[in-house]
């Protein structure tokens, strides 16, 4: 894809001040389906922060073995309802080990969030500081910046992601390693909109003018070029974030992500895949998680993307009434 295309799919517009956000506010509220999506997402955040304390009201914990809760002779199924659904075990319980699935679940959202939301930090950083210098410096900068960049652009994620973390000693954290794999391999794309956002904010007047009053090129950069990324930033971290929990997952499926006894929605998923007939709860509580995750993400995503370029329409169609559309602009008139 090229640069002036990738530059075309972000907004171009800045999020100026209390007036920008309150503007950004009223378009996202406009929009049933992006606030449905946000409610779920600080549903999902509540639980993962929240899951000492909700453990403790269990009174179970991730990591606990209930042998008596495992009937043997059938080859380690849950004894009782759905999976030894009961007053002390919310979920259930997990087959051969009797592990509480509530518990792993809480503790598996925030491994899943907490890395998807470091990777994208890390992602954005390395990508605006690539991409501004690369805008900013003389050719020959641009072009070898441009040449690093399109080097981790044509990386496959996952056959990297595979090979480092194969050869990395397991004594090296693992949530940390699978954080910085991800991060510092996936920045590309990020770098790619900055240099062309950049370029474009470069040849506008007031930028100019601050050239003029000899203001250095840091001093430009943090004043009048950052600002005016903030909505393509914005935008494509609310993207990122959900890629970025489905590759935890699938590098934890594979055997290379998460450690046990490391509770992790995708390495729940490895350990289910032999079991999806004798106890299916134990498959489809992870997968629902990331299902509902990643989606409600990716449609609170597409949200901020259309509140902060209202003149983009919303991919969905769903919760964006006319209505609500014509209040949201009332508004912002008003």
């Amino acid at each position: 894809m090229s640069e002036a295309l990738v530059a075309t799919e972000v907004p171009v517009a800045s999020v100026p001040g209390a007036s920008g956000a309150r503007q950004f506010w009223r378009r996202l509220r406009a929009q049933r389906a992006a606030m449905v999506a946000a409610s779920v997402v600080a549903l999902l955040v509540l639980v993962a922060l929240a899951a000492p304390l909700l453990t403790v009201l269990e009174g179970q914990d991730p990591t606990t073995y209930h042998p008596s809760l495992i009937d043997s002779a059938r080859g380690g199924v849950p004894i009782g309802s759905f999976g030894g659904v009961s007053g002390d075990h919310w979920l259930g319980v997990e087959p051969q080990t009797g592990r509480d699935l509530f518990a792993r679940l809480a503790y598996g959202a925030r491994v899943s969030l907490g890395v998807a939301l470091a990777a994208t930090v890390i992602q954005i950083v390395v990508g605006v500081v690539m991409g501004v210098a690369a805008a900013l410096g003389s050719g020959w900068v641009d072009q070898l910046l441009s040449r690093i960049t399109d080097i981790f652009v044509a990386m496959p994620l996952m056959i990297m992601s595979l090979a480092l973390l194969a050869i990395v000693p397991d004594s090296f954290p693992r949530t940390v390693l699978v954080t910085l794999v991800i991060g510092f391999i996936a920045w590309g794309n990020i770098a790619k909109i900055v240099r062309a956002q950049t370029l474009t904010l470069k040849g506008l007047d007031y930028v100019s003018a601050a050239r003029l009053s000899g203001w250095n090129t840091w001093h430009i950069a943090r004043r009048e070029l950052l600002p005016g990324l903030a909505a393509p930033v914005i935008t494509y971290a609310a993207i990122l974030m959900p890629v970025n929990i489905s590759v935890e997952a699938a590098l934890s499926f594979l055997g290379v992500g998460v450690k046990p006894p490391t509770p992790s929605w995708g390495q729940m998923l490895t350990a289910a895949d032999v079991w999806y007939q004798a106890a299916p709860q134990y498959l489809l509580l992870p997968a629902s998680a990331l299902f509902v995750t990643v989606l409600a993400l990716t449609v609170l995503g597409d949200g901020v993307r259309t509140a902060l370029d209202p003149r983009a329409a919303s991919r969905l169609s769903v919760g964006t009434g006319r209505r609500r559309e014509a209040k949201a602009a009332k508004e912002e008139t008003a």
